[in-house]
């Protein structure tokens, strides 16, 4: 019996999926949405459903020699094809080359209520036209409200809708019909999440004056999805969808050895980090955090490879000329591409914005390290508890990806060996730097309080920052 249902389960047919090209949507939902079935993306004004329907068609046609009509009942031709241009989709050029098929559908409310009895029987002589005219295989309606505008009998609203997707469906078109948000249902009439085949819900939420966009999959049949919320950014490309929480601890380590930039240093960690390993350095303010986290990033770059240094207090070209002081200059490693600043206050974004931007920089800078100077910003944005969700993702990310993570803390007086978001436990190297009084002077001080898998030096170790870089002198 057992043999028996396990052939059986190879022999089932899989559902055929349709790749949309969107930056992380594929992942979440393994594959793309049903292919030759309607998905249904509904939101509320502003949360970018008429931009994923676009480029669901953009990309179609560009990546995958599919092409695609998309038909609007809000916006016009010309209106599209300026408000997508911003964004670097050539809406004209794809157009002319009959791989796009662009239709304004203009429907007055007056003209239906005149007419009385109403079915789409017009917009599916409509539609397959333009299918015909290019042979499209995708499709957008953007947005379906528009169409029933004038319908009050939900009866008939709900014949209308199956007939619309069933014909869809004969015509094997993979289809995104887009919704506006309704109240105390995903769309306004309620109906259309009911005869999808998936459901994808956009949000554009405030939370302490800063808005965040975010992306959840509430159905998919026949498919395995995640179903979890997730952060998606609109940048100059499009859309990019962050599905951070699906990442899992199964990711590989390495044994290599990476230099700290500081040689003493190296010898108290027997060696330098472990590739790919996360650090976490925590000290008072004027303890020297950053100066290390310079350092870090000098000797990356000197090795030839590139660095993301995320700053939440300084600009680049202050930190550049503070660096420059102690004897690093990392103006030639930023113009030689192998050091990227992207220096933001943690209030210009929520936290999970803050998260999809980090990850998007990684994917498109593809460092080695990371540096973020320092973590503890963050927490102007969300409670101790979001900041170390955000911060357990982002690592684990990095890891993924065998990026080492240097972050740095700012601890407080009497609670130096304590983290205000609990990170320390998510750290592999923990080391402490502070003030320490001896003789009438205050002298800096760098303790290693943990380091996995790795022997290393339990001594304090006074250290100075000097404009030949930083000497650790053992205490």
């Amino acid at each position: 019996m057992a043999g028996r249902e396990s052939s059986e389960a190879i022999l089932r047919p899989k559902l055929a999926k349709c790749p949309t090209g969107i930056r992380g949507l594929d992942e979440i939902t393994n594959g793309g949405l049903p292919r030759g079935r309607p998905t249904l993306v509904c939101g509320g004004a502003g949360c970018g459903k008429t931009l994923l329907g676009m480029e669901f068609i953009v990309r179609g046609a560009v990546e995958y020699g599919e092409p695609g009509v998309f038909m609007s009942f809000e916006e016009g031709v010309e209106e599209l094809i300026q408000n997508m241009a911003s964004l670097g989709f050539e809406l004209e050029d794809l157009k002319e080359k009959r791989k796009i098929f662009l239709d304004f559908v203009f429907i007055e409310r007056h003209e239906i209520e005149e007419t009385g009895e109403y079915d789409l029987e017009g917009l599916f002589i409509r539609l397959a036209s333009a299918v015909d005219a290019i042979g499209a295989k995708r499709v957008v309606l953007d947005t379906i409200e528009a169409l029933f505008a004038g319908l009050p009998n939900e009866l008939i609203l709900r014949s209308e809708l199956r007939r619309l997707f069933r014909w869809l469906k004969d015509k094997g078109l993979t289809t995104v019909v887009t919704g506006e948000k309704g109240r105390g249902a995903l769309t306004r009439h309620g109906i259309e999440e009911y005869v999808s085949d998936a459901v994808i819900v956009l949000d554009h939420r405030i939370f302490n004056q800063i808005a965040t966009r975010r992306l959840r999959l509430i159905k998919y049949r026949g498919s395995l999805h995640w179903a979890d919320e997730y952060p998606f950014m609109i940048d100059e490309n499009g859309i990019a969808i962050i599905p951070i929480t699906s990442l899992s601890l199964d990711y590989a380590v390495s044994s290599e050895r990476v230099s700290t930039g500081v040689p003493y240093q190296d010898q108290m960690l027997g060696g330098g980090y472990y590739r790919g390993s996360s650090i976490l350095v925590s000290g008072t303010a004027g303890s020297g955090k950053s100066s290390l986290a310079g350092s870090f990033a000098n000797d990356v770059c000197r090795r030839g490879e590139r660095c993301l240094y995320m700053a939440f207090e300084e600009s680049p070209a202050q930190i550049i000329r503070n660096m420059r002081g102690i004897g690093l200059d990392l103006e030639p490693w930023v113009e030689q591409g192998l050091l990227k600043f992207h220096a933001a206050r943690p209030t210009l974004y929520g936290l999970e914005m803050h998260l999809a931007m980090i990850c998007k920089l990684t994917d498109e800078l593809k460092p080695s390290a990371v540096i973020m100077d320092p973590v503890t910003n963050l927490s102007i944005t969300a409670g101790p508890r979001e900041v170390k969700s955000m911060l357990m993702r982002l690592v684990d990310f990095l890891k993924n990806r065998q990026i080492t993570t240097l972050l740095t803390h700012l601890s407080h007086p009497g609670e130096v060996e304590t983290t205000t978001m609990g990170i320390s436990s998510l750290m592999d190297t923990w080391m402490l730097v502070l003030y320490r009084e001896s003789t009438g002077q205050r002298r800096r001080v760098l303790h290693i309080l943990k380091s996995r898998g790795m022997g290393h030096s339990s001594r304090m170790t006074e250290f100075t920052i000097t404009d030949q870089g930083i000497k650790l002198v053992e205490v």
